[in-house]
């Protein structure tokens, strides 16, 4: 550990410490910093800033040296690499050295090491929770009660919806919550023809155009932040220069610098928590320079952990002291227990002869989605909880290069249209179970001299029998829209595929139960809140990157508002 001289100390002391740069940390820096907070926002990757260091966002496919293939040299040198990692988004991916972890079971761990994490990285969809997702384990007995309900999130939702930018129908589904919607974006026609047949055959299913993070008519607020409405380009993955979808890079970051209290420090790996015994509660953060190893102390009245789940969850574990030898808070031993994530194993595609006449006009960086119908109202299934799925269909152009001189020409300038495609992919909840967890290993470090993080999480027979249901009735509803060449396959990916972990550090009422209260507040050290995927006490099936910033967003209020009385 590093020493400092007196004198250096209120140099390093700052009222808040974020650590994260991603989706809920930067919601954390911008509402922290909004309330006048002086705040030390630590990444461990570089830093990105907006529109400049997207270096692939405006390239032409030609203009991409190898057409948007990574060579095997290259690929090489990133080991079991993502596959939506290309020429075009190498940069986003890191080396196994930068943080090796021990695979007690097969896990696929995405990380986003660099200023605005996977913000820069994610799909997008932002769907409300409802009652059903926050009373599901109550109600089945499957992990602990959740310590709020819907209420207590609905005007933070409402909060985040309207700064991040979301489009989306009114649709009135109260297992899918409305929120403060942009324009939609509109399904095609075999999308179209699809949700017809589902409403023609169900009384308990629907097919609605999926919420997403995407501005499609610009708003004040948006314009205030310096963004503009969605181009449809669907090179999102690359950051977007028009910031038309919400990244901390484009909205919270930088609406958090304005306010002149922010200092983001990049290339700092957050070792641990310091715990002061004769306080009682958190003083700091240690950190390693990525650059020049060396470890130094940063302190603040309050703490805000948003590293992403499983590095959160390391975090906590590797803030050891006399007070809690077993991690910060962790009394209760369930500190990196009950990890869980979705089910994204099923899949079904299939084709349809109709609509000879029409294609698409654009791209759509968003898709369908068929909310959750298993299990809302009562336990009808032999499996616990359930899945939603996305859906999404276009039409490809034949790629008939035969030939040369003008009859090439002719087909390359009128080329034919082949028939219309669709597919599905199911996003189910996994149900906590104390066996799936993480530990820290205990003789082996990276080379930053922090224990690297063991994943034990596997599949159970309810993940196998929801499978087997998606394929069931999305094979039926397919069929029953007319589809042909209809294939469902359980691609028996590995935990973690979804790039959606949560939990080890779940809120609850308990604090024999749970590490968190119900403002994510560490139960045992109140001045540190956790508002990542850590703090989930179950998943649902929706996307959980809105939850986290609505989480954020009311932890962060909550915190200055307990500052200001001096309660913390």
């Amino acid at each position: 550990m590093a020493n400092f001289a007196i004198d250096a100390t209120p140099a390093m002391t700052y009222d808040a410490i974020v650590i994260g740069s991603g989706i809920s940390g930067g919601w954390a820096a911008k509402e922290l910093t909004g309330k006048g907070l002086k705040t030390l926002v630590l990444e461990r990757g570089r830093d990105v800033k907006h529109v400049t260091d997207y270096p692939t966002a405006n390239l032409n496919p030609w203009e991409l040296e190898h057409r948007g293939q990574l060579p095997l040299a290259v690929r090489a040198q990133y080991g079991n690499i993502r596959s939506f990692m290309r020429e075009d988004t190498v940069h986003w991916a890191i080396k196994p050295d930068e943080q090796p972890f021990v695979e007690e079971q097969p896990f696929t761990w995405t990380r986003g090491y660099h200023v605005g994490g996977k913000s820069l990285l994610w799909a997008r969809q932002t769907q409300r929770w409802s009652d059903f997702d926050f009373e599901g384990p109550a109600r089945d007995g499957f992990a602990v009660d959740w310590p709020i309900r819907y209420a207590d999130l609905a005007p933070w939702y409402s909060y985040v919806e309207k700064f991040a930018g979301i489009s989306g129908n009114k649709d009135g589904l109260p297992n899918l919550p409305d929120g403060e919607f942009l324009p939609p974006i509109e399904l095609n026609c075999v999308e179209t023809h699809l949700q017809g047949t589902i409403a023609q055959h169900y009384k308990d299913r629907q097919l609605i155009q999926g919420r997403c993070a995407h501005i499609t008519k610009p708003q004040p607020i948006h314009t205030a932040q310096g963004r503009a409405q969605c181009q449809h380009r669907t090179l999102c993955v690359r950051g977007c220069p028009f910031g038309g979808y919400f990244s901390s890079n484009a909205s919270t970051l930088p609406w958090a610098e304005r306010t002149g209290k922010m200092t983001l420090r990049p290339h700092s790996v957050v070792h641990s928590i310091i715990y002061d015994e004769k306080k009682g509660r958190a003083s700091g953060v240690r950190v390693v320079d990525a650059n020049t190893l060396q470890m130094m102390e940063f302190y603040a009245r309050i703490i805000f952990v948003n590293g992403s789940a499983l590095n959160s969850n390391l975090i906590l574990l590797n803030s050891i002291s006399t007070r809690f030898p077993n991690g910060l808070g962790n009394d209760s031993g369930l500190l990196g227990k009950y990890i869980a994530w979705h089910n994204y194993r099923g899949k079904i595609s299939a084709q349809y002869d109709g609509f000879p006449d029409k294609t698409t006009d654009g791209r759509n960086p968003s898709n369908g989605y068929i909310p959750r119908f298993r299990n809302l109202y009562k336990q009808e299934m032999d499996f616990l909880r359930g899945y939603a799925t996305g859906v999404g269909g276009g039409r490809n152009l034949s790629q008939n290069q035969e030939g040369m001189g003008l009859a090439l020409k002719e087909r390359l300038l009128n080329p034919k249209l082949g028939p219309w495609h669709i597919s599905g992919w199911m996003q189910g909840e996994t149900v906590p179970l104390e066996k799936n967890h993480v530990r820290l290993d205990p003789t082996r470090t990276d080379k930053y001299g922090i224990p690297q993080l063991i994943t034990a999480a596997g599949w159970s027979e309810n993940d196998d029998k929801m499978v087997v249901d998606f394929m069931t009735q999305m094979t039926e509803m397919f069929t029953l829209a007319g589809f042909r060449n209809i294939k469902a396959v359980d691609t028996h990916s590995n935990p973690g595929a979804d790039i959606h972990e949560m939990g080890g550090v779940r809120m609850g009422k308990d604090p024999k139960t749970s590490l968190l209260n119900k403002w994510n507040q560490l139960h045992h050290c109140k001045n540190v809140f956790v508002t990542d995927g850590a703090c989930m006490t179950s998943t649902s099936t929706q996307n959980p990157s809105l939850t986290y910033m609505a989480f954020t967003a009311r932890a962060a209020n909550y915190a200055v508002d307990q500052l200001k009385k001096k309660n913390l």
